[in-house]
């Protein structure tokens, strides 16, 4: 708890800059992604936490903007957003809670669950994962192919977001890497997005923990000049 507690002053305090990801206290770092869409993540696990626990760290050019923490099921059990703070959170007993070995064993999961925010916001998520059949092996990491929808809707029913597309899991992490996919902010305007995996890190290698992204960023530099996009909008 002392470690989760501290994370988001911890991220929040570091440079943009400093180029080094250092995990909470009691936290170790086990890999970092960068991808595509100029995003790089570092993962990590928490003494403290239940085992199968993992956390996510997201940076753009601008610094941490996200934090998550799923289970070994890949259950969303806590998101964080750092600008403004606000802090999701799995609502207990799901109805149909997502399940990592449910998709590897049978090709498809389906789930449904609710999700609280801590500024009293709460809405509801069902969808599917469904594997593909397609395998591909990215740096050295061999990923199979899903394909996913999913809509949030909040306590009236009302459409509050959507997305549909691809994405990858790998069996030896037990996570979920993006694909290309679309999202719908629920005003029907569906947006394409690229979040392919394109260099794995572990500990040892040159870019372990980095917190500065490499691909595509100056693809976005030139998007948000000739648009006037802020990041909330990307």
């Amino acid at each position: 708890m002392k470690a989760l507690i501290a994370l988001p002053f911890l991220l929040v305090a570091q440079p943009a800059l400093a180029g080094s990801f250092i995990a909470p206290e009691g936290c170790t770092t086990y890999l970092t992604v960068q991808s595509r869409g100029c995003y790089v993540a570092n993962y990590y696990t928490c003494e403290a936490d239940p085992t199968g626990h993992k956390w996510r760290a997201d940076f753009d050019q601008e610094g941490p903007f996200f934090l998550s923490r799923i289970d070994d099921e890949t259950q969303w059990i806590e998101s964080i957003e750092l600008a403004p703070p606000t802090t999701q959170t799995l609502d207990p007993n799901p109805e149909d809670p997502a399940s990592f070995t449910n998709l590897t064993e049978t090709g498809r999961d389906d789930f449904a669950f609710g999700l609280s925010k801590d500024n009293g916001e709460r809405s509801k998520v069902r969808g599917h994962d469904k594997l593909t059949g397609k395998t591909v092996t990215i740096d050295g990491v061999e990923l199979e192919e899903t394909e996913f929808a999913y809509e949030e809707t909040d306590e009236a029913g009302n459409l509050l977001r959507r997305a549909r597309g691809n994405e990858y899991i790998s069996r030896e992490f037990r996570m979920f890497f993006s694909g290309t996919s679309e999202w719908d902010d629920g005003q029907g305007n569906w947006l394409p997005l690229d979040g392919h995996p394109v260099k794995f890190f572990r500990p040892g290698d040159k870019g372990f923990e980095s917190t500065q992204p490499i691909f595509d960023c100056d693809a976005i530099l030139s998007q948000l000049s000739k648009e006037g996009l802020t990041h909330d909008q990307l």
